[in-house]
């Protein structure tokens, strides 16, 4: 094991833990709970996590860990959309994104309770899904960078 793979297997496991132990906290400790958006975030997480921790013990360990990598830059990447709907860039895809379009009393009860085009919580103007793009994207390609990089 080269001592970049080393340090790219340690980020594989530990940023997706971290970024989804955030997102838990603000969920469960703050009240932000998750739009249908933010759970496409989660979701490439928890695959470069069980990704990272694979590359541990399965052979070769630096494809365990670049598509780790790949899974984070993935989340990193739907966090930047996610942003961008958030910020008024553009629109999003799924219903989240709007209210409802009539008034009648179903079109309110089908209507989602989390909106994925208003941010929560922002920090410096950036919102959850900005930093999730932020830290994912550099993350996710320092990790591929590392693992690929052989001496």
């Amino acid at each position: 094991m080269t001592d970049n793979l080393g340090k790219a297997r340690w980020l594989a496991v530990l940023v997706p833990a971290a970024l989804l132990g955030g997102a838990y906290l603000s969920q469960y400790g703050f009240g932000l709970y998750p739009c249908e958006m933010c759970w496409w975030q989660r979701y490439p997480h928890f695959a470069a996590l069980a990704l990272g921790l694979a590359a541990f013990w399965l052979k070769p360990p630096q494809v365990w860990t670049v598509l780790a990598g790949l899974a984070i830059l993935t989340s990193g990447l739907i966090g930047g959309f996610h942003a961008g709907v958030e910020y008024g860039w553009w629109e999003g895809i799924t219903g989240c994104s709007a209210p409802p379009s009539g008034t009648d009393l179903l079109d309110f009860k089908a209507a989602p309770l989390i909106r994925c085009d208003v941010a929560p919580w922002t920090l410096f103007g950036i919102s959850l899904a900005g930093f999730n793009f932020l830290i994912s994207s550099l993350s996710g390609a320092a990790i591929v960078a590392l693992a690929a990089y052989r001496r």
